[in-house]
């Protein structure tokens, strides 16, 4: 794969990979990337087809996914035959739908979403990773963020459950590396997407962000992308329950 990086190739050609909440965002370009790469993968979205979507995903095998839907991530997980590496990225902002995550009830929908769901999932799928002969073993990647690092007011739902999400990650990777199955997370910073761009675009927010983050601007796709790749290449084959942030230094800044 060449092109996205001007000194590093990927070659996935024959992985099986499953890239959750990956027709938008984050999820589709790492999606993308892989495919570009030459995995098969397969991809969840919200809606009923892939038609349903102004891009063009006819390069993936799509799969209807509502992640508080139990039955639904166990069909999936039955559904797919052969599996190399898990991206459980799918997730959504309660907070965006005039929800408040601090209410309890609200509460145990966040964690059912960004925490219970891609245990649920990562579980369901473990005797198909464990029979991966992907160099550097299987791989299962979780999408954290900066509220898996920071206690943040506005987040009181996804920030627990992405701080979770580092506990979930240690424990697995324990659990299963005698199956050689590595289990990792990487934490996205703020990313340029078409969905955050508006909030990075606002002085208000970029200003004071960017003024304690290390290299001064915000990440983009690609940048993710890269370590996400990494992280299930047999260059990390000695990888596993590790926490990595691709935030341009904001969380170790002082």
């Amino acid at each position: 794969m060449a092109g996205r990086w001007s000194n590093v190739t990927y070659d996935y050609s024959g992985a099986s990979v499953l890239v959750t909440g990956a027709t938008a965002g984050l999820g589709k370009a790492i999606a993308e990337a892989y495919r570009e790469a030459g995995a098969d993968v397969i991809i969840t979205g919200t809606r009923g087809s892939p038609s349903e979507y102004d891009d063009d995903l006819s390069g993936y095998r799509y799969f209807q996914l509502d992640v508080e839907n139990r039955a639904q991530i166990d069909s999936i997980a039955a559904a797919i035959p052969k599996l190399d590496i898990l991206i459980n990225n799918a997730g959504g902002m309660l907070g965006a739908q005039g929800l408040d995550e601090m209410d309890p009830d609200v509460f145990e929908r966040a964690l059912a979403i960004h925490l219970f769901s891609g245990q649920r999932m990562a579980v369901r799928c473990r005797d198909k990773l464990a029979q991966s002969k992907l160099p550097g073993g299987a791989s299962v990647v979780g999408m954290g963020s900066l509220g898996s690092y920071f206690g943040l007011e506005i987040i009181p739902g996804y920030g627990p459950a992405k701080t979770g999400l580092l506990g979930l990650t240690r424990t697995l990777a324990v659990a299963w590396g005698k199956h050689n199955i590595r289990v990792n997370v990487v934490s996205a910073g703020t990313t340029w997407t078409r969905m955050t761009g508006p909030v990075l675009s606002d002085p208000e927010f970029s200003v004071p962000h960017l003024a304690r983050t290390p290299l001064g601007r915000h990440g983009v796709p690609d940048e993710v992308n890269g370590v996400v790749l990494f992280v299930t290449s047999g260059a990390a084959a000695w990888l596993t329950g590790q926490a990595i942030a691709v935030d341009g230094g904001y969380t170790i800044m002082g």
